[in-house]
């Protein structure tokens, strides 16, 4: 009887520790500009000194999970231009909204240099372009983060993906192309109602695979084609510019490729970029300049097979911190420029913005990690084309000029950091599986305990909509 009292109190222990390790303290507010009384997107909101947070969304709000071991430790709300928020995890309170008022840099302390100082923008552009081999990571590291991918029209939203995803990258010294893997490791939401738009990827998708076929949209039943036919045009579509893998391992990551051939912030960086210094602001009690990012001599292209993505002027915001040239934030849009970008973005998309990209970057350890990726694109579907023939009345809808024109946003946060060689050992020998169309079942337990992006206020409806409709590549 003792020995079977023993065991019931030693499992209820085992029990009870299980559920502490597992407990997460929820944070939830708005961060405030206190002037304007505007909401800040963008915000940081992180643990100090380690790698757990998020940021809040366009409506200011954040949510954040904190494991229980943390309930004393610092809870950071800090804004580029903005004094920080400050308290302990289990002192925060989620009813009140977290006001944050406007910090001013101040230059009057003497700074000893063992080299001069740049004074123009494009002189701190290019240290910090020379010091990304300091600033960033160098050698093997893990990422673990969310992952959300959205289409949408003028109308609703067509297709919503969410994901768990790991990261592996061997550091800034050796190429993206070789060295760096994707997993998808669960899947939160997926519904698509892309299938009935999605003829002209077909279309592009076999005229791309056979050079001698001409196929045109006109010629093609939707009707007629299977779900496998456009589930491989889809894949192949949304992998061409804006895939998972092309974020990490594509032009776009600007500053972990700086060292591929034609980097957008390669060696020949001035030809298509200026750079202007626009001001210094605070971040976090660090000084920080704020540089403009404009126009050069010639035009920013991509080079994307199969894709005229040529003919931009690039405009943005760089923020480099004043101390030691690690770059914090950049915000990088590329605008249609060429007489020929101008019009093929006024006919397909309706915007002369074809890339608007935010990276945001974390410390940790004396290392800049990526923190925050946003990437926006429109994209091509059938009912971009203007048709020149008699339509019949369902296909009159499809041309509504508010269903007619797409944009797709990826978005990835990443909130834990992976350095110890063994443990980054194991997570290699699992199978990998970058495919974000890769069927995985719900778990709920897994979620309960993630941090993810809150959505706005928009996007929920939005969403609520799209799940009352879709359903994954239906037929």
């Amino acid at each position: 009887m003792l020995k079977n009292l023993q065991f019931h109190f030693f499992f209820c222990i085992l029990i009870l520790c299980a559920q502490q390790s597992n407990a997460q303290i929820e944070l939830t507010n708005k961060v405030v500009d206190f002037n304007s009384l505007l909401p800040l997107e963008n915000a940081s909101i992180y643990i100090q000194n380690t790698t757990i947070g998020t940021v809040s969304n366009s409506d200011g709000r954040f949510i954040l999970l904190v494991p229980e071991e943390f309930k004393t430790d610092t809870l950071v709300i800090s804004s580029i231009g903005f004094k920080s928020y400050k308290t302990r995890i289990d002192e925060f309170d989620n009813s009140l909204d977290i006001f944050l008022e406007e910090d001013i840099a101040t230059l009057d302390e003497v700074v000893v240099m063992a080299e001069p100082r740049p004074t123009t923008g494009n002189g701190i552009v290019l240290k910090a372009i020379e010091k990304l081999e300091i600033n960033l990571p160098d050698s093997s590291y893990i990422q673990k983060g969310f992952f959300r991918h959205k289409e949408r029209n003028k109308v609703e939203f067509k297709w919503l993906i969410e994901s768990a995803i790991t990261l592996y990258d061997s550091g800034y010294t050796v190429s993206s192309a070789e060295h760096l893997k994707l997993n998808v490791d669960q899947m939160r939401k997926s519904y698509d109602l892309r299938d009935i738009d999605s003829v002209f990827a077909y279309v592009s998708y076999v005229n791309q695979k056979d050079a001698t076929k001409n196929l045109k949209v006109v010629e093609v039943d939707r009707a007629e084609l299977t779900k496998n036919q456009l589930i491989d045009a889809i894949k192949w579509n949304d992998t061409r510019v804006n895939g998972l893998e092309n974020l990490f391992s594509g032009k776009l990551n600007i500053l972990r490729n700086a060292k591929e051939t034609n980097a957008l912030f390669g060696e020949d960086i001035l030809k298509n970029h200026q750079f202007k210094l626009d001001t210094i602001l605070v971040d976090n009690e660090r000084k920080i300049y704020k540089i403009r990012i404009d126009k050069s001599l010639d035009y920013v292209g991509l080079k994307t097979e199969g894709i005229y993505n040529e003919g931009y002027n690039a405009n943005g915001w760089l923020y480099i911190y004043y101390d030691n040239y690690a770059i914090k934030r950049l915000e990088y849009d590329l605008v249609a420029a060429s007489d020929a970008q101008k019009i093929r973005s006024k006919r397909l998309f309706d915007t002369q913005i074809n890339h608007r990209l935010i990276l945001n970057y974390m410390e940790y350890e004396d290392k800049m990690y990526p923190n925050y990726i946003y990437y926006e694109t429109p994209k091509l579907v059938t009912v971009g084309l203007k048709p020149n023939r008699e339509l019949t009345e369902s296909q009159k809808a499809r041309y509504n000029k508010n269903e007619r024109f797409y944009s797709t946003i990826q978005e990835v946060l990443f909130s834990e950091i992976i350095l110890d060689k063994e443990t980054i050992q194991l997570e290699l020998d699992k199978n990998w599986d970058s495919d974000i169309f890769s069927s995985k079942p719900y778990n709920k337990e897994f979620w309960k305990n993630y941090n993810v992006l809150l959505e706005s206020e928009e996007e929920q409806k939005l969403i609520k909509d799209l799940t009352k409709k879709a359903q994954l590549f239906k037929e």
